[in-house]
């Protein structure tokens, strides 16, 4: 049904990750793609929370309006307060957007609303506390990410580039041994984060 909006929603997410991990020969081609759904979810089901924080994961994601985007997801949260996906996603939204702080009491409310879903929440929190420069506590929450779910991509960049900050480069050296396993992509090419100076506060671990 090219007009349901939850399938919609969720393949923009789908396609962003694939995007994300590094799990696509044809990069621009999965951001159309991704953006393409996103767009097509909230014109067709405008007001369904899970559409909403769906398609403004994606866009926001992507570069498009990072304001947008949060509106959106504000949108969703306050049509359903108890909406534990909605606040994880608004907590990456807002990491994007350089906001770590409300970032991470989104993602603890995300955490106290559905505990199971740990894993990357933990990665969000360690790469928020990254940002902050709070290097001890960033490597317990994004090995504890990696611990939970060993398949996901985004906490091994983040850890190895926390280490290499912190003058451990054998350890960065190993986790990104680890991290070739799943992706070819240690650097990647897209980097989604608004601030000059947290991207190159990632960009410059990995590159150490």
């Amino acid at each position: 049904d090219p007009l349901y909006g939850p399938a919609l929603a969720l393949a923009a997410v789908c396609t962003y990750h694939l995007h994300m991990s590094g799990w696509t020969d044809s990069p621009d081609t999965t951001r159309t793609r991704s953006l393409d759904y996103a767009h097509r979810a909230v014109r067709a089901t405008a007001g369904e929370p899970v559409v909403l924080a769906c398609a403004a994961a994606a866009l926001g994601y992507f570069g498009e309006d990072i304001e947008a985007s949060i509106a959106l997801m504000d949108r969703a949260l306050a049509a359903n307060p108890s909406f534990a996906y909605g606040w994880l996603r608004s907590g990456i939204l807002r990491n994007i957007a350089g906001q770590q702080d409300i970032a991470i009491e989104h993602i603890e409310t995300s955490l106290r609303l559905n505990p199971r879903d740990r894993d990357s929440a933990l990665s969000v929190i360690g790469s928020a506390y990254f940002f902050k420069r709070e290097f001890d506590t960033a490597v317990a929450k994004l090995q504890g990410s990696i611990q939970e779910r060993p398949d996901f991509v985004p906490p091994y960049r983040m850890l190895a580039a926390c280490y290499a900050h912190m003058g451990r480069l054998d350890d960065a050296r190993e986790v990104v041994e680890r991290l070739r396993a799943l992706t070819p992509v240690v650097v990647p090419l897209y980097i989604p984060y608004r601030n000059p100076e947290d991207r190159e506060l990632l960009l410059s671990g990995l590159r150490l």
